[in-house]
């Protein structure tokens, strides 16, 4: 059996070049916690998406209800025999899976779009008040102070207290207490780039203002942005079934993983566990998921944490 070997003088193969992105996928799968989390939230992504597809009722159709499927326990067979609740249903009949995979929807959407939306609210006013200074940065900190001073639940309370239920609302909500949090650690990260040779260079070349700060200031602020932004999702979902189990966020005909929750409250006492239980557990498994991300994330992007 005969082996090739390379000709003296040839050179060998170079390996290959160390790109950040494959830097920082490596650095991320160090944690085998944060690749669990990742995957746990792209399974239960994948689910929420293709819910109509997945689930055996459409629980927000009232024609698929009936009241006397109410209550009905783990693995029972529906009225007509054509699918099995295996997770039993609500007080409305409402299949509880179903349920659970419509929910997911919600809470997904509202949380990440409030999130998207607060960050781009709050990073631009971030961003202004590192640059402009004086008079701007102090008017737009001593909102963001006051934004902060308050309890996110109370002011979120308040505002849907005004504005109504609906999932259009919930998000003007969270946007509005959330938009601080992204507008300060802008501000910090920015204050420090601000000083940097490549600021100064672009000022002496009289680019336009807003050049400067979206395509040279926004970019260098983006690793503490991403990691906030990642947080402030869990913290969204979060906030959205607090509201929703309080009564103020999704209507009742449409429900999310809060509502769900509010919906078995009442009957826990009783033996029927599942009504809160199950929606309980799909929302501390999302919560936990994105923040196991989130902490990784953290890691990464942070030389001060690494070890």
């Amino acid at each position: 059996m005969s082996t090739t070997t390379a000709a003296p003088g040839t050179p060998a193969a170079a390996p290959k070049a160390e790109t950040p992105w494959r830097r920082f996928a490596a650095e991320f799968a160090e944690s085998k916690l944060a690749l669990l989390g990742l995957g746990v939230f792209v399974l239960i992504a994948l689910i929420a998406i293709f819910a109509p597809w997945l689930a055996p009722q459409n629980p927000y159709d009232l024609a698929q209800l009936d009241i006397m499927d109410g209550r009905l326990e783990p693995g029972t067979r529906n009225g007509m025999d054509t699918f099995t609740y295996w997770l039993g249903t609500d007080d409305q009949g409402r299949d509880m899976l179903s349920g659970i995979m419509y929910g997911l929807r919600i809470s997904l959407l509202v949380g990440a779009g409030s999130a998207i939306i607060a960050c781009a609210v709050g990073a631009s006013l971030g961003l202004l008040a590192a640059y402009a200074g004086g008079r701007t940065d102090t008017v737009i900190m001593r909102l963001v102070d006051l934004q902060l001073s308050f309890p996110t639940i109370l002011a979120a309370l308040m505002i849907l207290a005004f504005l109504g239920k609906g999932v259009f609302n919930v998000v003007i909500a969270l946007v509005i207490v959330e938009w601080a949090y992204y507008a300060r650690t802008v501000r910090g990260t920015a204050l420090v780039e601000r000083r940097r040779e490549y600021i100064e260079a672009a000022q002496c070349l009289a680019l336009p203002t807003r050049r400067v700060i979206f395509r040279h200031l926004l970019p260098n602020c983006m690793p503490p942005l991403i990691v906030v932004g990642t947080m402030q999702i869990a913290r969204a979902i979060a906030l959205e079934a607090t509201l929703s189990f309080l009564g103020l966020g999704v209507p009742i005909t449409e429900p999310s993983l809060g509502l769900l929750i509010s919906n078995g409250y009442e009957y826990m006492l009783s033996g029927r566990y599942w009504i809160s239980f199950y929606p309980g557990i799909a929302l501390l498994v999302t919560i936990v998921s994105i923040n196991l991300v989130g902490d990784q994330l953290r890691d990464v992007l942070n030389p001060r944490l690494k070890k």
